[in-house]
């Protein structure tokens, strides 16, 4: 049969499939002509410097630090800031979604853009879904630029990019961070998005970020600048459809339904009510004055090229130390590898109080990551740590039924008021005088794929507050994994008024759950969870 004739009887399907994978291999924009641009440090001049100048200069080369544990505190935070801010706002989250406080927020940097802020946002590409027109619109503003890290050129399509491109998007960019004329920022473990803010009805995340003024904010700054002048932050306008000519309408027009939404409603009278907005409003914030350095991979890490040297593990070790007495460990997604666990144990018999909370199955968003955990744990156990892990329902438990739902606070961080809880916050205290907290999970893909930053605080009284916190609540909050009396392997202890219950399979789960997850624990993927 002549050529011409066979590629008539090709099934469409096979062609459809040939066409999709051509577009999944489009290469990226060349960034040739790319502009590069820094934080400003004119500054001074601002009403945060103002604000913050007698305490700034009576701490040298400290940082005021103030932990946002409330998720509704967590948003009123970053609001203030956007409205405080006169000259910039730098801008730095893995995950942005388009839902209430998704739109909320854009709205900020929107109306601050309008007064003349100049608006840097850099978002990494994999947490950008259904915002493609939004952020076209918001980059075509005169003030505003958006860059998208490590970027999919396939926006129908994206999960093609990972069968044709799969060794650069598999390494993402997981900073969190947002800067106000160089004079304040929030750092910590929280994206943007209903369950980081206790927005909704749905799963509430437990979190933690920290405000922060003083000397480490020139340091976040700095780091801002590597990522958004590095070879992964390509400027959004070589990537997206250009604005549409009624963009602006559209935006606007979707930023005035998000604020009429009854739920909307709800939650910003809820946010008024806060303690952060009662604080601010009397101008009485307390901050902690503590050594606070800023930790970091460098941006080279999501090409596969930094030198070891220059990635957050090395540089947050030889801050923290070694512990010398307790050590308390919060991580969401917590694999710690034969490696970490040999080192882990080694700790505990050494004499070293190690306590760890992670997610329980049930409590779990990604169940791949609980199964490279959960056959680390009775090593674990047997080396002398301890391991908690949170409850589905912890958040429903939190506090007295007359305060606000959504402003309730669980271990290591904040949980909301319904059903449906997980753990989200990375922090770590040693020995009641230092603490991390910042997006780095304690598993192989923050160690060596995605990049990371946070803060290392040299705080007795934050470390205490993370450790107090734990022993307050996980009795009642999470289960204790322990060793089965008769060795032959793991039970829950869940502590309850009516007294101990004890539970020998993943506690609240179903047995194809459990099932998938024995099965995820035997294939060769630790290495990117």
């Amino acid at each position: 049969m002549p050529p011409s004739r066979r590629l008539r009887f090709r099934p469409p399907w096979l062609l459809a499939l040939v066409l999709a994978l051509a577009a999944g291999c489009a290469s990226l924009p060349n960034l040739e002509g790319r502009a590069a641009s820094t934080a400003m440090t004119d500054t001074g001049d601002t009403r945060l410097a103002q604000a913050m100048r007698a305490e700034v200069a009576a701490h040298p080369g400290w940082s005021g630090i103030y932990s946002l544990a409330s998720p509704l505190d967590a948003f009123v935070a970053r609001a203030v800031l956007a409205r405080a801010a006169d000259r910039a706002l730098d801008v730095q989250y893995y995950i942005w979604h388009g839902d209430t406080t998704g739109y909320l927020l854009l709205e900020e940097l929107w109306k601050a853009a309008g007064r003349g802020v100049r608006i840097r946002l850099l978002l990494d590409d994999n947490g950008t879904h259904g915002l493609d027109e939004a952020v076209a619109t918001l980059d075509a503003h005169p003030n505003v630029e958006v860059r998208l890290f490590n970027p999919f050129v396939n926006r129908k399509l994206r999960m093609l990019g990972y069968v044709t491109d799969f060794n650069r998007l598999n390494r993402r960019m997981h900073n969190k961070s947002f800067t106000a004329d160089n004079h304040a920022t929030i750092v910590g473990g929280r994206n943007v998005g209903d369950e980081y803010f206790g927005a909704g009805e749905g799963m509430v995340f437990a979190d933690l970020d920290v405000i922060a003024f003083g000397r480490v904010v020139g340091e976040v700054s700095d780091a801002f600048d590597q990522y958004w002048n590095s070879a992964s932050a390509y400027p959004a306008e070589l990537i997206l459809d250009r604005a549409l000519p009624d963009g602006v309408e559209k935006l606007e027009a979707n930023f005035a339904a998000v604020r009429a939404a009854p739920e909307a409603v709800e939650y910003l009278q809820e946010l008024e009510r806060t303690r952060l907005a009662q604080q601010l409003r009397s101008d009485t914030l307390p901050l902690d004055w503590a050594l606070t350095r800023l930790v970091y991979d460098d941006p080279a890490k999501a090409a596969g090229k930094a030198d070891r040297s220059e990635l957050l593990w090395s540089r947050m070790t030889e801050l923290v130390g070694t512990p010398q007495r307790e050590l308390d460990m919060i991580s969401p997604y917590f694999v710690p590898g034969k490696r970490g666990t040999e080192t882990l144990s080694a700790m505990a018999q050494q004499g070293i109080a190690l306590r760890i909370l992670t997610n329980s199955l049930a409590a779990t968003d990604v169940g791949a990551v609980h199964a490279g955990y959960a056959k680390r744990r009775a090593p674990l156990l047997r080396g002398g740590v301890r391991i908690y892990e949170l409850k589905p329902d912890a958040g429903a438990t939190q506090v007295p039924a007359d305060k606000p739902k959504r402003d309730r606070k669980g271990p290591g961080g904040s949980s909301g008021g319904s059903s449906a809880a997980s753990l989200h916050a990375k922090t770590f205290a040693v020995d009641r005088e230092r603490v991390f907290v910042g997006s780095f999970n304690f598993d192989p893909r923050s160690v060596n794929l995605n990049t990371e930053m946070g803060v290392v605080i040299d705080s007795p009284r934050l470390a205490d507050a993370v450790s107090t916190t734990l022993d307050r609540d996980l009795e009642r909050q999470a289960y204790e994994v322990k060793l089965a009396p008769n060795g032959s392997g793991l039970e829950w202890l869940e502590r309850t008024p009516q007294g101990e219950v004890r539970y020998t399979s993943e506690p609240k789960t179903g047995f194809f759950k459990r099932f998938g997850v024995g099965f995820m624990s035997i294939l060769p993927i630790e290495w990117m969870l």
